[in-house]
């Protein structure tokens, strides 16, 4: 078969190329402002990259496209498609399908799915548990939106394990739209067998009105998990417990409170696993932050589903190396009396901030670097933090920084006046080349700047380096 992909460079529809091309099919695909890692990792795989979206593509005439939930039927100001192809295809009657319902058909059909969806940590949970199994001589498939360093990629079609009665396959489960064809949310189409709910707020404000849409969305995830399945829990989230109170027909573990059926005692770094009160395992791992904590027991809690003991589980987490962008160190900078330290983080929710610069803080505290700052710099560019809905958390979301730095590039509301109770700490700029040249004014030994975005960030965090190295 071969597919052409209208947007392969997202994380997802990336994935679904890499899939593809494992399976035997023939992969092309289109997409513009491609940035790293996806681009390259689907060149390092031989899949052939074309920019935009022209209607030559047409004359490929693969056996289908796959349509990624980036294309839509806008228009430009001057009246033209905004993806020509897409008004090609419909024109011609040509075969298309969303990428969720593709990889439905011809990846997940027989195996036993382990979806892992929440607002937050969607991407460290599944490599957390996607190595976990590896670890356990599992072989699972996994389709990550990230790369996990333990694995390299974001995708693989995985085997069967002997003695299993299905091949495993790991799934970030992600609950934005499928396609401009199909708005329910991608994870309806994934019917796992085990699914974890991690938590739940208010997010895609583009697609979603209210809280209550997000929860009717999971409730139809639960719908599709089989009576012998798993549904593991985070009972800290009031929103999943109302959305497990519209009905659960699946065996639950819950985890995060102290008469959760998983918990923890210890630091986030150091502690003890707790199975119904009794140990069942022990991390020790370089990761910081209490969601971190909460991921490795939602890890462990899927993993026993299929047979990993808490134990192993625990022991397998403690070599666990975390995703790229997820507190990645970029690069450091000698400083008379230390370094400065260059972090990448795909921080762009406003409790997703607050969680990286508290688990920062928390780490450098409890090391007794207290004198050491953070310089959060971040960039509001979700579709969400465009809207501006969420803008008046942001004081909220980055009062651990010592300073923080922001790029409004884009935006229709004042980023300045949301900033502006957190006074002479923060400050906005509408470039790039501006947000290094104040950083690196102010930057000094000891120091932790921490650039948070879900895009490229315009390659801030080398501008940053060199600019640092050149002060």
């Amino acid at each position: 078969m071969h597919i052409h992909i209208l947007g392969i460079c997202g994380t997802f529809m990336g994935g679904v190329a890499a899939l593809a091309r494992e399976a035997g099919h023939t992969v092309t695909g289109c997409d513009a402002g491609v940035y790293p890692p996806m681009s390259d990792q689907l060149r390092a795989l031989g899949i052939e990259l074309i920019e935009g979206y022209g209607v030559e593509q047409l004359a490929i005439k693969p056996d289908v496209f796959v349509i990624g939930n980036v294309i839509s039927r806008a228009q430009l100001p001057d009246g033209s498609p905004k993806y020509p192809l897409m008004e090609a295809i419909l024109d011609a009657g040509a075969p298309y399908i969303s990428g969720p319902q593709w990889l439905l058909e011809n990846v997940l059909q027989g195996r036993h799915v382990l979806a892992v969806a929440g607002t937050h940590g969607k991407t460290t949970t599944a490599s957390m548990l996607a190595w976990v199994l590896e670890s356990a001589g599992l072989t699972p498939g996994f389709l990550i939106g990230g790369v996990p360093l333990d694995f390299g990629i974001s995708a693989r079609l995985g085997a069967q394990a002997a003695g299993r009665p299905r091949p495993l396959f790991v799934l970030e489960a992600d609950e934005y739209d499928t396609a401009f064809f199909d708005k329910r949310s991608k994870f309806v189409h994934y019917r796992p067998r085990t699914a974890v709910l991690n938590n739940l707020e208010f997010d895609h404000a583009d697609i979603f009105d209210d809280l209550a849409a997000i929860e009717r969305q999971f409730h139809h995830l639960l719908r599709s998990v089989p009576g012998s399945g798993r549904v593991v829990f985070n009972d800290l989230e009031e929103s999943l417990v109302r959305v497990l109170g519209q009905g659960c027909w699946s065996e639950r573990r819950s985890f995060g409170s102290a008469v959760a059926d998983f918990s923890a005692l210890g630091d986030a770094s150091d502690f003890e696993v707790m199975q119904r009160g009794q140990a069942a395992g022990h991390v020790v791992w370089p990761l910081s932050g209490i969601h971190n904590q909460l991921n490795a027991l939602a890890a462990i809690a899927a993993a026993e589903h299929v047979g990993v003991a808490p134990q192993d589980a625990a022991r397998a987490l403690g070599s666990f190396q975390n995703v790229r962008r997820r507190m990645e160190t970029r690069g450091t900078v000698p400083r008379a009396g230390g370094v400065i330290t260059v972090y990448d983080d795909f921080a762009h929710h406003p409790t997703a901030i607050r969680t990286t610069v508290d688990g920062l803080r928390h780490q450098l505290d409890t090391t007794g670097r207290t004198s050491e700052r953070i310089l959060a710099v971040f960039e509001p560019r979700s579709n969400t933090m465009k809207l501006g809905t969420m803008k008046a958390q942001l004081p909220w979301s980055l009062e651990h920084a010592d300073l923080s730095f922001c790029h409004r590039g884009g935006l229709d509301w004042d980023a300045t006046a949301a900033l502006a109770p957190l006074g002479s700490k923060a400050q906005v700029s509408d470039s790039i080349d501006d947000i290094v040249r104040q950083v690196a004014a102010v930057a000094r030994a000891g120091d932790h700047v921490l650039c948070m975005s879900n895009g490229g960030f315009g390659g801030v965090h080398g501008k940053l380096l060199e600019a640092l190295r050149e002060a």
